[in-house]
């Protein structure tokens, strides 16, 4: 009973962390897409000018109705199923750190098949207009599925596999609630900045396949392997 009552906390928390965190950083993320599929923007600056100055400071919203509705299920999924795959590869023959970061590889994994829907770059109406056309599969609503995967069990495994290993050797809050305090909170941006260094170039490659192409009819971008070599020979 008490697993089943850790579970629904980890489930609600993580919900209510996805919410908080869509409010927070998704003009953000609008910036980082536009970077990513478009060449006319000469960096970060001129894309925040060119965005007010063109659609207004509401621009920094578009588009923020499929993460808000993807968040909650998202990072509920992904806390939840950590704890079990934690507990599925706590065994004597693993070793404790790297089954942490097992079960980091396997809760993003999990995550990327329930998130992918929602990570179209479309409105409700145009998504079913996807799946009237294309069906769910890797055509339509689960195009980029593979990007996806990639992306997040990068993240998770090296996010979950850093914090919760190095999370150790955090002074106790007991003992010192400050120090535990900033100590965790320069861990989670450490361990998250590592982890989306290594996984950038996937979620390039997810951008590229979900977004709109190059030259309308003509798909450019077919899926992660091929996005990221043709990237790298075209742009670097």
């Amino acid at each position: 009973m008490e697993k089943v009552k850790d579970g629904c906390r980890q489930f609600t928390a993580g919900g209510t962390a996805g919410l908080v965190e869509v409010c927070i950083m998704h003009p953000l993320d609008l910036l980082k897409t536009r970077l990513q599929i478009g060449s006319h923007y000469k960096g970060l600056i001129d894309c925040i000018f060119q965005t007010f100055r063109n659609e207004g400071p509401t621009a920094f919203y578009k588009g923020i109705l499929p993460p808000l509705l993807a968040e909650t299920p998202k990072r509920a999924t992904k806390f939840f199923t950590f704890e079990v795959y934690k507990d599925l590869f706590n065994k004597p023959s693993i070793d404790p750190s790297l089954s942490l970061s097992l079960a980091g590889l396997c809760c993003g994994l999990t995550e990327a098949v329930v998130v992918n829907p929602f990570e179209q770059k479309s409105s409700a109406a145009l998504a079913r207009e996807i799946v009237r056309i294309d069906g769910i599969g890797k055509k339509g609503l689960y195009c980029g599925l593979t990007s996806t995967l990639a992306r997040n069990g990068t993240w998770n495994m090296i996010y979950f596999g850093l914090y919760h290993n190095i999370k150790l050797y955090v002074p106790d809050a007991a003992e010192n609630p400050m120090t535990n305090l900033f100590g965790r909170v320069a861990l989670g941006f450490t361990a998250g900045t590592l982890a989306s260094v290594a996984n950038i170039p996937f979620d390039v490659a997810k951008s590229r396949v979900q977004g709109p192409q190059p030259e309308l009819g003509i798909r450019k971008y077919h899926g992660c392997w091929q996005s990221m070599k043709l990237i790298y020979k075209e742009e670097g």
